[in-house]
Parts: C-alpha cells; sequence; structure tokens
C-alpha cells in the first residue's frame, strides 16, 4: 500500500462516481479479513490506513488488567507500562503487529472484497441515480428476449420490459433503439431492477413533455390522458397564456411535433383536445372528431347524456365502443350517447304513454262493446213483449 494507491482511489472517485473513504473502509475491512485468515483469528486487531501516504499498519488490541485472563487479548499493567508508561488498568493497549507481507493469498482475499464493495458501492449509485428518474422517460437498446420479457440495455443498468407493458402490434427487435416509461426500480443483491413500460400514459406526457417547448416550459399545461396503447390515445391540454393555443403548439407546424410522437408510438392515433372548465364544453370536445349537439349533466351522478347527428353516432362511440370510452376516462365522467333520432323517438314515447293514461284506446272498446250488447239486449226484450202481445190478440180475435 502506497500513494500510488491514493492516486488511484481518487480516479477511481472521478471515474465511478464512488466516495474515497467508503473505497478506504472497504479495503481495511478486507486487510482485516485476510489477516484474521492468515495469522490468526483469535486476536483482536485494528487494520488503519493511512489517508496521507497510503500506508497500512496493523495493531494488536489488548485490555490492559490488574490479572490478565487471557493472553490474547489482555496484557498486565507492568507490561503494558513498558511500552507505554501511560497505560493502566482498564486502558486499551494498541501495539503495531504489521507484517513484513500479507502473502499472495492475503492479497487475493483483500483483492476480492475490495472489488465486491466496489460494485456494491456502484449498485447503490445506479439504484439511487434511477429510482430518481421513476415516472420518466429513457432511452435505451434492445438486447435479448427471455421468457417474452424484454432485455433493454440503458448504458449502466438494464431494464425489463415486462409482456404487460408490451404494445400489442409492437416488435422488438435487437439493436432497435426505443423509449420507454420507468415504472418502478427495485434494489436487489444483484443490483437495480428496472421495470419500464410502452403502454403507460405517462409515456405520451414524457414524449408531449420532449416535443414541444410550451408544455416542457409550462405555457401549456397537460391536464389530464386516456390511453389505449396501440391504438388510440386522448390527451387534454391547457394554456396558461391566452396568446397560445394549446392544440396548435402540441400539433406543431403541418403536424411535424405530434407525427413524430405518432412515429415513436409505431402509429397510435393521437386526438389532442384543448381542456376547459365547462363541463359541457370539455365533454363535448372530448367526443372528437364526432359533432355534438347538446349535453344534459348530472351533478349527483356525474353522468352526461349526449346527443349528436344520426350520421355522426359511430362516429361518436368509436369501433367497439372505444372513442366513448376514452372520452369518458379523460373528463371522468359517465357519458351516455344518442343519436337525434333516438332522442325524439324517446321524448315520443314518454308523451304517448302520458296520452294513454289519460285515453287508453282498449278500455274504450270495452266500454263500447258492454253497452252495445246492452242495447242490443233491451231492444230485443222490448220486440219479444212486442210479438207475444200481437199473438194473444190474434187468439182472441180468433177465438
Amino acid at each position: 500500500m502506497s500513494i500510488e494507491l491514493l492516486h488511484a482511489l481518487q480516479q477511481l472517485e472521478k471515474e465511478k462516481g464512488i466516495n474515497k473513504d467508503t473505497l478506504i473502509e472497504a479495503i481495511e475491512a478486507a486487510l482485516l479479513s485476510a489477516y484474521r485468515r492468515n495469522f490468526g483469528s483469535t486476536q483482536n486487531v485494528n487494520i488503519r490506513f493511512d489517508r496521507e501516504t497510503g500506508d497500512v499498519k496493523v495493531f494488536m488490541v489488548k485490555y490492559v488488567m490488574e490479572l490478565p485472563e487471557n493472553s490474547l487479548t489482555d496484557i498486565s499493567v507492568e507490561e503494558a507500562q513498558e511500552i507505554n508508561p501511560n497505560m493502566e488498568a482498564g486502558d486499551l493497549l494498541e501495539i503495531e503487529v504489521t507484517p513484513r507481507k500479507f502473502g499472495r493469498i492475503a492479497a487475493q482475499t483483500a483483492k476480492q472484497v475490495v472489488v465486491q464493495r466496489i460494485r456494491e458501492a456502484e449498485r447503490g449509485i445506479i439504484f439511487e441515480e434511477f429510482q430518481n428518474k421513476e415516472s420518466d422517460i429513457v432511452t435505451g437498446i434492445v438486447q435479448r428476449n427471455e421468457r417474452r420479457n424484454v432485455v433493454i440495455d440503458l448504458g449502466k443498468a438494464e431494464a425489463i420490459l415486462s409482456p404487460n407493458e408490451q404494445t400489442a402490434g409492437e416488435m422488438y427487435a435487437f439493436n432497435d433503439r426505443i423509449k420507454t416509461y420507468i415504472v418502478e426500480v427495485k434494489k436487489t443483491s444483484k443490483g437495480p431492477l428496472i421495470i419500464v413500460s410502452r403502454t403507460h400514459p405517462g409515456l405520451v406526457k414524457r414524449l408531449f413533455e420532449l416535443e414541444v417547448p410550451e408544455i416542457h416550459s409550462g405555457v401549456v399545461e397537460i391536464k389530464s390522458i386516456s390511453r389505449e396503447a396501440g391504438s388510440r390515445t386522448k390527451i387534454a391540454v391547457f394554456s396558461r397564456d391566452e396568446n397560445v393555443d394549446p392544440v396548435g403548439a402540441c400539433v406543431g407546424q403541418k403536424g411535424i411535433r405530434v407525427q413524430a410522437i405518432v412515429d415513436e408510438l409505431k402509429g397510435e392515433k393521437i386526438d389532442i383536445i384543448k381542456w376547459s372548465s365547462n363541463a359541457e364544453e370539455f365533454i363535448s370536445s372530448s367526443l372528437s372528431p364526432a359533432k355534438v349537439v347538446r349535453v344534459v349533466l348530472n351533478e349527483e351522478e356525474k353522468s352526461a347524456k349526449v346527443t349528436v347527428p344520426d350520421y355522426q353516432l359511430s362516429l361518436a362511440i368509436g369501433k367497439e365502443g372505444q372513442n366513448a370510452r376514452l372520452a369518458a376516462k379523460l373528463t371522468g365522467w359517465k357519458i351516455d350517447i344518442k343519436s337525434e333520432s333516438q332522442l325524439r323517438a324517446e321524448i315520443e314515447k314518454q308523451l304517448y304513454g302520458e296520452i294513454q293514461d289519460e285515453y287508453d284506446p282498449d278500455e274504450d272498446q270495452e266500454d263500447y262493446e258492454q253497452n252495445y250488447y246492452e242495447e242490443e239486449y233491451n231492444n230485443s226484450g222490448d220486440d219479444y213483449m212486442e210479438d207475444e202481445q200481437d199473438a194473444e190478440n190474434s187468439n182472441g180475435e180468433a177465438d
């Protein structure tokens, strides 16, 4: 150990970012382990590393006692005072026992422990670095596939893209450069475990922050995002500056900004919507590209009934209800969509129901039939009586 070692430690501190004192502590622990393995484990010894010269010394520590019990750990007062006249019972005496050379085995053992401590320190630094990047976007290179997991090289560490975080239809080929969103960073014995995603809505948010300077500076704010990865995303934006159009800023000149994001997401469609504090306006915009005729809100249930033209109904609902579903996630409102003809039919049904309560054709028909038969019965009775009277008169005249 010498001044060259100090220079090497200083170089490691600059290159690896590991504190020099941490390395020195690791070296002391390694040398202590090597000494005990090669020169006796029952002795109580300390290792001292001189931070100015790089020299290393080994000291045997003994307890000063009137009546020593163990010669390896204890020393009498008389013997201690021969080494240091100031020693008294109860003190600790350090005696230098530095070997001329530790030997090849001792040096190898020390080296292994030092390397291990350096690795642990590096892992700790990498963990802290990527832990601070949670909920952020990183660029990496696809390295390999392991049991459906995609391993991505991030430079200092590797990230795992699990099947649940992979976008349906995307292919991840070797050496492909992709952007991913850091979902979680875990500390393990083998180093930090970094879990990334291609499906998280945060990926879209971070991509817009990278592509749109107005969002990065805070002039334009992303209020909410709803996403079905690989298919469609809706994003609501708001401008703090009246002179800045939030939608136009995100789209960019000739759509260059949003197109860059679409390309990164492998063709995923993106609807950019202007956020509004007015719920009716916001819900109406959220169903874009469909046109909305009317929005009726139910504040208690936080639901909205939306009316659209007949020819816009399928567009408003979307394929398999996707457009309506994304709009509901974006706004936080339950949305019920009906066409104008459906709404008209419901109104007519309600009105017809009220008229039916006042005039029931079935009931009137029943009354009519009852009155008719009663009248017929009475008329037929009168005719019968008249016929009987005529018969009697005829018999009398005959007699």
